[in-house]
């Protein structure tokens, strides 16, 4: 009997030295953990959740590998796209100050586009607080219903100058008087007026529209546009902070390339989801549901 009590004590004291060294190699990382670790026959529970362990590790780690890889790729977005206005910024000023201020021909015209770029530098900072704010949820939301008709009149009535000297047209389709939807007002003003400047960012001519479907509990409010469209390659993408269908296009007309993306994440804090359908040479139409 001493014998065998001898035998399982020695055999225990194994098994928790093979556990105790498991546990060292995973907290060293000196092994991959790729592959499941193997102990003896009747340690089968523990074995796997060690092996569930390893996993949740393994997953978290290629979290964090991704996240690391996104957080370059934002960066150096932010400063190509910061380069752009202050650089421009900098020449125009640096060719005024080197005489052509005294030259009534350019003067006006180089600091016209001097400021321009200033504008296109607050536009990105200010997309930029508010995408950060957004993802890390510290933007606050103020829900409440509001009549749909009212804010769609308000909203053409702030927009129709900025298109107002191109053959560009807002039209707005016919919506119930009493229609009452609900959300964040000025969040949903955000989101209509960023997809009605990509809108007219990607047309030359014919009209955008606003059309409201009516459901039984919520609204699907689309915005289409008769522009060159979006190549389907690229329909996966557009909601990417940064990305750009046409980036030559987008920076000759402006734009920060994050609208689309505080779009989707204003929408996801509705519990909605914006969507887009595009034929190339043909326009796209985003749209997305709101509750009554």
């Amino acid at each position: 009997m001493v014998v065998l009590y001898f035998y399982i004590g020695k055999r225990r004291y194994s098994d928790l030295s093979d556990i105790k060294k498991t546990l060292r190699i995973i907290a060293s990382r000196e092994m991959e953990l790729t592959s499941n670790i193997e102990l003896d026959k009747g340690l089968g529970d523990i074995q796997a959740e060690l092996n569930e362990m390893i996993k949740k590790i393994n997953d978290d780690f290629i979290y964090l590998k991704k996240l690391e890889q996104t957080r370059r790729e934002f960066l150096g977005n932010v400063s190509h796209e910061l380069k752009t206005p202050i650089f421009a910024i900098g020449g125009y000023i640096e060719t005024l100050l080197n005489g052509a201020i005294s030259d009534p021909r350019v003067n006006m015209h180089f600091l016209q586009k001097a400021y321009d770029h200033t504008q296109n530098l607050s536009n990105l900072l200010n997309d930029l607080i508010d995408i950060s704010l957004i993802e890390s949820g510290q933007l606050k939301m103020s829900f409440r219903y509001f009549n749909l008709k009212n804010f769609l009149a308000e909203l053409a009535e702030e927009f129709n100058p900025t298109i107002s000297e191109t053959p560009i047209q807002l039209v707005i389709q016919p919506v119930r008087k009493g229609l009452q939807i609900y959300g964040d007002k000025t969040r949903f003003r955000q989101v209509m007026i960023n997809l009605l400047q990509n809108a007219v960012k990607y047309s030359t001519e014919g009209s955008i529209q606003i059309i409201v479907e009516e459901n039984s509990d919520d609204c699907t409010i689309m915005v289409k546009d008769e522009g060159v469209g979006i190549q389907e390659d690229d329909l996966s993408r557009i909601f990417e902070r940064f990305y750009r269908v046409d980036k030559a296009r987008s920076r000759d007309v402006g734009g920060t390339g994050l609208g689309l993306a505080i779009v989707k994440h204003i929408l996801e804090a509705h519990n909605s989801k914006i969507e887009v359908k595009s034929k190339y040479g043909e326009g796209s139409t985003f749209f997305f549901k709101l509750a009554k």
